[in-house]
């Protein structure tokens, strides 16, 4: 099997997909604003004991408190397998402080999960602190090695620790194995030390970022090649492999990706994005899924489509069943679907076809690395199916309910439209033999597009060659944008310009300024003017100068005496947004 590991780097995401033959079955995306809490370790303060369900919640300091439950408490006298354990309110009292490990990110209404169970994992070790067994991966086949591997840990198992032997550490020597140790018991002793000087809340531990965690935990001999598109995350890269894999076979297969066609476009990444975030899934065949999903529960439903076979009806219905089975997995891991999955394969009348189709659903959903369990056929006919639920699913992280029909459907959200219209914009730019152009689109996608103090426009602007305005519009949809007009320079420039310094004109304060509240924002035909001292003037007509003229605001001070000049009037109230000037 041919298997990349891609990486796209920017600015506002790194994303990472995997890649088997030349099929994409995994991406992780990671926004610094958003930062990923799976794995980090906490300072917590218990807010609140329930004795009726079992469980506390812990203030860990993030805006909901953490959920944890009693089989997750750790204390002293842990055993595998546990005992009875004794109830919640005997164990953990208000205002008590312990460590804890956040398990589940927080989604929906639902804050994150946390374990007191702590595990620290290196590149082919998990030290399970306070544990005392010694554990191997089971994707590990070969049993002599599984045994070897085994006998390793149990020698340098420190007391009072557990440790779990990683898949990556089968044929790794005893002193790669050491090594690793070395480095986690270092790791655990400055927790403990941060634990003694903080105050809770607050981060102890923080795993590291998606494209260092992809090196650790992902990428191992049977990878092909890893391409990343960012030097210096290319450089990170091989900083980890020097410490952790010090083999050169490793290293050799890492290549910095410097063509000027984007990396997720030349593998045909973006287009299979766009299909996983779509409802109705074709298949080769011509047959279909559709994909409905509920917070804890996604129902698969497969169609013959087009296809209508060549032999008979249980034919065709075989074939479409194995199809969809080898796609139902691929989709599953690449949505990243948790929770229970009902799959509603075409009723098949032949026992033997009915367990070839299970027998293909659980031979592809062997290359899935997170919990998932086929239970078999319903009384009904469907297939049962549970898959763990770790972090938001795809369409969580790159879609927002929608403010256009009240929360019934979905649209891309203000950064991933931003990304997606960007994109789109330097193709068409591209191939547009006009110097200067004005372009239309969603007030808050402009804004991110434009970026802080404009540097992500000059940048898009120097890497095409071309002048580029932006106009804000709240009527735009929030995934479109449109070309008003191109032309020279002087000519867009005039257009988008839409006042002059020295014209004195009646504003209507929309808004105080998002980053300067003193000041009230006022709008024309979507181009924003900063009025200072007008942010208590909030739905009030201001009679205002205009004092400076930039490409994507201006700036303008109240007046309180008529003046000759130009004067204009601008009217009516608009709907309230934020912007940042």
């Amino acid at each position: 099997m041919d298997k990349k590991i891609l990486v796209n780097c920017d600015n506002r995401a790194t994303r990472v997909a995997i890649l088997e033959d030349s099929k994409l079955v995994e991406l992780y995306i990671e926004r610094p604003l958003e930062q990923r809490i799976i794995g980090n370790l906490y300072k917590g303060i218990v807010a609140n004991v329930l004795p009726g369900m079992q469980a506390a919640f812990v203030d860990i300091g993030l805006e909901k408190n953490a959920f944890l439950y009693v089989d997750d408490v750790y204390t002293d006298n842990d055993e595998k397998p546990y005992p009875a354990r004794p109830a919640i309110e005997k164990l953990l009292n208000v205002g008590e402080e312990i460590i804890v490990q956040v398990v589940k990110e927080p989604f929906g209404s639902k804050g994150a999960r946390v374990t007191g169970q702590i595990t620290l994992p290196g590149r082919y070790l998990v030290l399970v602190p306070g544990a005392d067994y010694v554990g191997v991966s089971r994707r590990i086949e070969s049993q002599i090695e599984k045994e070897r591997l085994r006998r390793e840990a149990e020698q340098m198992r420190p007391p009072e620790m557990g440790l779990i032997v990683r898949t990556v550490a089968e044929g790794a020597d005893g002193q790669t194995l050491s090594q690793d140790l070395q480095f986690l018991m270092q790791l655990w002793h400055r927790v403990l030390a941060r634990f003694q000087q903080k105050t809770a809340p607050a981060i102890l531990y923080q795993d590291l970022a998606l494209t260092c965690r992809i090196t650790r935990d992902l990428f191992v001999e049977d990878f092909n090649s890893f391409l990343i598109d960012n030097e210096h995350e290319y450089e990170k890269v091989c900083e980890i492999l020097d410490c952790f894999s010090p083999q050169p076979p490793l290293k050799q297969k890492v290549s910095y990706y410097r063509h000027s066609e984007p990396i997720f476009e030349r593998f045909g990444v973006e287009k299979e994005m766009e299909r996983a975030l779509q409802r109705q899934v074709w298949l080769k065949s011509g047959g279909y899924l559709v994909f409905d999903e509920a917070e804890a529960l996604t129902v698969i439903d497969v169609n013959t489509g087009r296809y209508i076979g060549r032999r008979n009806l249980a034919e065709t219905i075989l074939k479409t069943n194995l199809e969809a089975a080898e796609e139902i997995a691929r989709q599953i891991r690449l949505r990243d679907i948790g929770g229970i999955i009902i799959i509603d394969f075409i009723d098949m009348t032949i026992e033997e076809h009915r367990q070839k189709v299970l027998s293909k659903l659980n031979e592809s959903i062997k290359q899935d690395r997170t919990k998932t369990y086929v239970l078999g056929l319903t009384s009904l006919g469907l297939v049962e199916m549970t898959r763990k639920k770790v972090r938001q699913d795809l369409a969580e992280v790159l879609k927002q309910h929608c403010p256009y029909c009240n929360g019934s459907g979905r649209v891309l959200t203000p950064l991933a439209a931003s990304t997606h219209i960007e994109r789109e914009l330097k193709k068409t730019l591209q191939r547009a033999p006009r110097d200067a152009v004005l372009v239309e689109m969603h007030h808050e996608v402009a804004s991110i597009i434009i970026g802080t103090g404009g540097g992500n426009l000059k940048k898009m602007e120097e890497e095409l060659g071309k002048h580029i305005f932006i106009r804000g519009s709240e009527d735009m949809h929030i995934e479109q944008y449109r070309i008003i007009a191109a032309g020279s320079l002087n000519e867009i420039e005039k257009l988008a310009l839409p006042v002059s310094p020295g014209e004195v004109m009646e504003l209507f304060i929309e808004e105080p300024h998002a980053s300067a509240p003193g000041n009230g924002i006022a709008r024309l035909h979507g181009y924003v003017i900063n009025v200072t001292g007008a942010g208590e003037m909030v739905g009030q007509v201001v009679r205002a100068e205009i004092t400076e003229v930039c490409r994507t605001f201006a700036r303008a001070l109240p007046v309180t005496t008529g003046k000759k000049k130009r004067k204009r009037v601008l009217n009516g109230p608009a709907k309230q947004s934020k912007t940042s000037v």
